[in-house]
């Protein structure tokens, strides 16, 4: 580790408070989470959904879960016997009766006994009731409300594992978890009204994004994060920090997501306006789409508190 980033991240923990910070899981007697996966990551002993359990175990048992589960799912919780890892869980109606149309209105609701504070759906990117309106405005209303939407296996594995690690189990992070940052890639990608909240995450995380071997963007978003480098870094080192693409109602998305597929990109910032039309949606459902299918490879975070925290989480572990 260099001692530019060690002392960037000295100074960032110095003038981070409490108060700054989304809730700590103490505060809350449970932390509740969603969840539901298509049936194609249900069945296989090595499925999604076991892979889950049996990853993110530590973290999982290091946290004070209440798990809201829509139907099948959890009968493929009980019938691969994770129920000691997955413990007494609420049981959503299956699909076809409104499951995921309940688990919608438990992420808007804001009594804390009837809502959920993130949303796992390990989805088969060939599923077609990913695409039906419940399943969309699943999505839209987390990134609305600001709440964790992990739709990869390693999204949602990472995410537990940085939550353990927010109430000081260190004990539940695999060994080489986070561990070399210089070896993989992340896209950095926000629609017009986000652009400056990206300019901003960026700017204050930018110790921990300097130590990834390449950072790509779409479009003015690219540009604008090279700007933001060369005032950092200088005129000559900052030119080239990020390798833009097209700008995504141009095929900048698709770009992206072929690196995504080859595996030459691994996480996702993806600040996205859930408020605007978007003419470019079919692009944007490819990205992502591209995700799910290397679904135990890449990460994807959605929202701008989200992401904050994320790459905070994510500095304090590659310091330690």
């Amino acid at each position: 580790m260099s001692e530019n980033f060690t002392a960037a991240i000295e100074r960032n923990s110095d003038r981070e408070s409490e108060s700054q910070t989304a809730p700590t899981l103490a505060k809350r007697q449970k932390l509740r989470l969603g969840l539901i996966a298509n049936r194609a990551h249900q069945d296989a002993p090595d499925s999604a959904l076991v892979q889950l359990f049996t990853r993110a175990r530590k973290a999982i048992e290091a946290l004070d879960i209440e798990w809201v589960v829509v139907g099948r799912t959890l009968d493929a919780i009980h019938s691969h016997g994770l129920q000691q890892v997955c413990k007494s869980p609420v049981r959503f109606p299956y699909g076809r009766e409104g499951g995921l149309m309940k688990l919608v209105a438990h992420v808007v609701n804001r009594d804390p006994a009837n809502s959920v504070d993130a949303v796992i759906y390990l989805i088969d990117p060939v599923d077609h009731s990913s695409i039906f309106p419940e399943a969309l405005a699943l999505k839209r209303q987390c990134v609305i409300h600001g709440k964790p939407y992990l739709s990869t296996l390693a999204s949602a594995c990472e995410w537990l594992e940085l939550e353990a690690l927010a109430v000081g189990a260190r004990h539940a992070l695999p060994a080489d978890f986070g561990a070399d940052l210089t070896q993989e890639s992340i896209a950095l990608i926000a629609h017009d009204a986000l652009k400056q909240n990206m300019l901003q995450i960026a700017e204050k995380h930018f110790a921990l994004l300097d130590c990834f071997a390449h950072r790509y963007a779409t479009g003015t978003t690219g540009s604008l994060l090279n700007q933001l480098a060369q005032k950092i870094k200088g005129e000559e080192a900052g030119r080239h920090w990020v390798q833009p693409f097209l700008s995504g109602p141009m095929g900048g998305d698709a770009q992206i997501a072929e690196l995504v597929l080859e595996r030459k990109i691994r996480r996702i910032l993806f600040l996205e306006d859930p408020h605007v039309a978007r003419q470019h949606e079919a692009d944007i459902q490819l990205l992502e789409r591209a995700a799910r299918t290397v679904t135990d490879f890449a990460l994807v975070v959605s929202d701008g508190e989200g992401s904050d925290r994320w790459l905070r989480l994510l500095t304090q572990r590659i310091a330690q």
